[in-house]
């Protein structure tokens, strides 16, 4: 065969799989058809709220990661993914057999936590992103499965048969791992849904509202340099200003509720503090923007806060 034929041929087998002008690829195709497929949402509702149950308490921030800022599942993931590519390596070494057999046993060990904190997070979705997400878990669940069943039979022996189920579960662990990405890049699970705010909006001062407007203790929407903002007015000269859209899936927070100087997202409960933005409470582990507010002539004017 031919450099050109081979060139002709590899180019007709990424035609396959990529997206070309004429639309969407057959993995984005088969991905689309998971989210919009709906038969099993009322099994999915039942396990989200049997997840939301589980009396977790201050660790179900921990799991989603708000002290460190952004989701720490993808984190966890990373040493059952490290030590199972690694068996993976060292199978094709001579004399590395029990060196393989710790690293899949690892993988094993590291699996579990890093369930929970998927399953956590999964509870927390958009509908179309938990539909996705059960089937990422299927292919996790299923790998996990695969490399039991290798360690099995590395230690009773049967090292090819070994060998051959590891080799099965990387290859679903890789499913699983490309589900995720499209969750997390595609469907924006996990990212920051107000990290566009500082880049909108103008520096400076800017007009927002008639104080007498405002009634106390309630969020009302607004917007500044047409970004929309929840304005929260707390007694008769201090008012409280926070980007709009919730740092979490971009739940409108103009239409949560006020307690305790903290205002808590009508969609999955996130609560932020008024005064600076704090996520003070999960599943949101991005603070919220917030502004700096003043009161010109009856008028309250706001900046976006930079420190």
């Amino acid at each position: 065969m031919t450099h050109s034929s081979l060139l002709h041929h590899a180019s007709a087998a990424a035609g396959r799989l990529l997206p070309d002008p004429a639309g969407p690829g057959r993995i984005l195709r088969a991905v689309d058809r998971i989210e919009r497929f709906s038969a099993a949402d009322r099994l999915l509702e039942s396990v989200r709220r049997a997840v939301r149950a589980v009396p977790l308490g201050r660790a179900r921030d921990g799991l989603h990661g708000r002290w460190l800022g952004h989701p720490v599942h993808p984190l966890m993931v990373q040493l059952p993914l490290g030590s199972w590519l690694s068996a993976a390596v060292l199978d094709a070494v001579p004399g590395q057999r029990r060196a393989a057999r710790t690293l899949i046993a690892t993988g094993l060990l590291a699996a579990g936590p890093a369930a929970v904190a998927g399953w956590v997070d999964w509870a927390e979705l958009h509908r179309q992103q938990m539909r996705v997400g059960v089937v990422h878990a299927a292919a996790n669940v299923t790998a996990v499965a695969l490399y039991a069943g290798s360690l099995t039979a590395r230690l009773r022996g049967r090292e090819a048969l070994g060998r051959a189920l590891g080799l099965a579960g990387l290859g679903v662990v890789g499913v699983g791992g490309a589900l995720g990405g499209h969750l997390a890049y595609r469907q924006a699970s996990g990212a920051n849904h107000a990290e566009h705010v500082p880049h909108l909006v103008s520096p400076g001062w800017h007009p927002v509202a008639a104080l007498a407007e405002l009634p106390e203790g309630r969020p009302v929407r607004r917007e500044i340099d047409g970004v929309a903002v929840a304005v929260v007015r707390e007694d008769a000269s201090t008012v409280h200003v926070l980007a709009e859209r919730c740092s979490h899936l971009a739940g409108p927070l103009s239409e949560g509720t006020v307690t305790d100087g903290c205002l808590r997202c009508p969609w999955h409960g996130s609560v932020f503090r008024l005064s600076d933005g704090w996520n003070v409470e999960g599943p949101a582990t991005a603070p919220q923007p917030a502004f700096d507010t003043r009161v010109v002539d009856g008028r309250v004017e706001a900046r976006l806060r930079t420190s």
